[in-house]
């Protein structure tokens, strides 16, 4: 059955979403996140398009832009393809990382633009992630109160008003509004703690994590498929709490 094509924005403005192959974790600490927004910032230059908000989260990345010159598409494979060439560098890792297709909603008023950048601005608030999205530092929220560095901010901000001061001040109360908004829906992925999933072998009989390893291979991997099972588990973080190779925890 042929993909069914992309909705076109006659405004040329789009909500993006990336996410992990999946489900996976698609930053695994600060320096991946630095990167992958320096990647936006880079190829803001060479494919040339603005950008109104981002938020990054754990397996998952949103985007507000408008298309000038290059299609938004086509700046989205530049910006996922140099992140998965360093990423796969820096893990010693093969393949892919993204979802193959990307998520997008035009935005064609007003309303709609800033109920999406809302929308993302309260997106690691509303997975529990933080309660004050003015502490968040992996989205373009601060851009718009503090200082703008990669963000193009007087497009959201004049909506408010052309008086800079003024537009932040409803810009912030704007954005703390509570609501029901549903912009490209994605289910934040469970954490689960290193210590749960001790545990969690625990609970299926296993004292420590040598006596794991001590285990015969096929009892070893027969316990491995049931932490496999948990929601919320990484193959990454049982193989980094077990000591047990990524790859043998993937085939077990």
């Amino acid at each position: 059955m042929p993909r069914q094509a992309r909705e076109k924005s006659s405004s040329k403005i789009y909500h993006l979403m990336l996410r992990g192959i999946n489900r996976q974790n698609i930053f695994e600490d600060d320096e991946d996140r630095l990167r992958f927004i320096e990647r936006i910032a880079y190829y803001k230059t060479i494919s040339n398009y603005e950008l109104y908000g981002y938020c990054l989260m754990d397996n998952h990345i949103h985007l507000l832009v408008r298309e000038i010159d290059e299609s938004i598409s086509k700046a989205v494979k530049r910006i996922s393809s140099s992140y998965v060439y360093w990423y796969n560098q820096k893990y010693d890792r093969l393949g892919h990382l993204f979802q193959e297709r990307f998520k997008s909603e035009a935005v064609e008023t007003d309303e709609h633009f800033l109920m999406v950048l809302r929308y993302i601005h309260q997106n690691p608030v509303k997975a529990g992630i933080t309660k004050d999205m003015g502490k968040y530092l992996w989205s373009s929220y601060r851009e718009y109160v503090e200082m703008p560095i990669h963000t193009d901010i007087n497009f959201a901000l004049d909506i408010f008003s052309e008086d800079r001061i003024k537009g932040i001040q409803l810009f912030q109360a704007f954005m703390s509004e509570k609501n029901n908004d549903q912009c490209l829906e994605y289910k934040e992925r469970i954490k689960i703690s290193d210590k749960e999933i001790i545990d969690y072998f625990e609970q299926l009989g296993v004292a420590n994590i040598s006596e794991l390893q001590k285990l015969e291979k096929e009892r070893r991997n027969e316990i491995i498929r049931e932490i496999k099972k948990v929601e919320g588990v990484t193959i990454r973080q049982i193989s980094r709490v077990t000591g047990i190779p990524k790859s043998i925890v993937d085939r077990a």
